[in-house]
């Protein structure tokens, strides 16, 4: 996503098993790199992370 991906909008290089298709290449932004799984971001179920990340989203979008 050239501009960057707006909160809310799923990112196009996630496959339909949400896994990143651009994992390891070096067009995979820093942002995405820079995030390292915890408990806190992880949770126990995916929906437990998507509702973390989606807060995240929320708490970093620009007004």
């Amino acid at each position: 996503m050239p501009n960057g991906k707006p909160a809310g909008v799923r990112c196009i290089q996630l496959n339909d098993s949400n896994q990143c298709m651009i994992f390891g290449r070096p067009e995979r932004p820093a942002f995405c790199a820079s995030l390292q799984p915890s408990k806190e971001m992880c949770g126990e179920t995916a929906e437990e992370a998507l509702i973390w990340l989606a807060n995240l989203e929320r708490l970093t979008a620009p007004h």
